[in-house]
């Protein structure tokens, strides 16, 4: 298995980290002179520095917006009868059988604009716009597919935390005089931190290193570092630029991981203190 990883994950790493700092001649050949120029370029051209930035704010954004929906149905499956749980169960695991691909024209379809896209003509047979709505090929767009796809990865770990908490701690609380918010902040969402941090982690990480969304969803509009990568690599056929792209995408996402191991272990920390 050390030998497996070492060939197919090490080593393409590696080459890949000294194609970051080589430099690429006219005739293509990636070599000597070394610089860190391919990193400043990123955050220095307003150009990669927006999709960089895009691409942090629409991972967050998702991320948050997971937490927000997958909260309730969590708890839910961990509170129903044991029936309700493995409907509830199937009914969000159910899509991950789905290719992404196929997830992302269905989405393309929903979220068409002009009157004939499925969400536009709904929104203007009830009345409720008068013109149809641009949605498709914008950084909305986008969010919507990556959450349906990403969403799975923050309900399970949610989930699991939940079912981890003695239920006498909120019955406790309520006969205290707790009202339900209360409850909830001061016990539940404690409690149940290791999974929203695992799940929050989960989802930003690959909605960060996304491509097929975002390609489908986003159009030139609302390009991520997966499409900047892909652009320089096959179609620039800058190998050095998109390697340190590369690169830096997965030092973001180590470092939010990093991040999120030590909020974990400074709660395990503090609390024998």
């Amino acid at each position: 298995m050390l030998a497996f990883l070492a060939y197919f994950f090490f080593y393409p790493a590696l080459r890949l980290l000294f194609s970051s700092i080589q430099t690429q001649n006219s005739q293509g050949i990636v070599g000597p002179p070394y610089t860190l120029e391919h990193y400043t370029r990123l955050l220095n051209v307003d150009l990669y520095a927006r999709v960089f930035w895009n691409t942090l704010r629409m991972s967050v954004i998702t991320s948050l917006i997971a937490t927000i929906l997958a909260y309730p149905v969590a708890i839910v499956m961990v509170k129903s009868r044991p029936m309700v749980t493995r409907i509830i169960t199937l009914i969000v695991i159910a899509p991950l059988i789905v290719s992404v691909v196929v997830r992302g024209y269905g989405w393309q379809l929903i979220l068409t604009n002009g009157p004939k896209g499925l969400l536009n003509w709904l929104l203007m047979s009830l009345g409720i716009v008068d013109a149809p709505l641009s949605i498709l090929y914008t950084e909305a767009a986008v969010i919507i597919g990556s959450l349906h796809v990403f969403y799975p990865m923050m309900v399970l770990p949610l989930a699991s935390a939940l079912g981890k908490i003695d239920p006498n701690l909120e019955d406790a609380a309520r006969m205290l005089g707790a009202p339900w918010w209360k409850v909830f902040l001061r016990v539940t969402l404690p409690l149940s931190l290791p999974g929203f941090v695992a799940g929050f982690t989960i989802v930003f990480s690959l909605t960060a290193g996304s491509f097929v969304i975002p390609a489908i969803l986003g159009g030139a509009s609302a390009i991520m570092l997966g499409n900047l990568i892909e652009q320089q690599i096959f179609v620039v056929y800058d190998w050095p630029f998109g390697a340190a792209i590369a690169l830096i995408l997965v030092a973001v996402v180590f470092a939010v991981n990093g991040f999120s191991m030590w909020l974990l272990e400074g709660r395990r920390l503090r609390r024998p203190a």
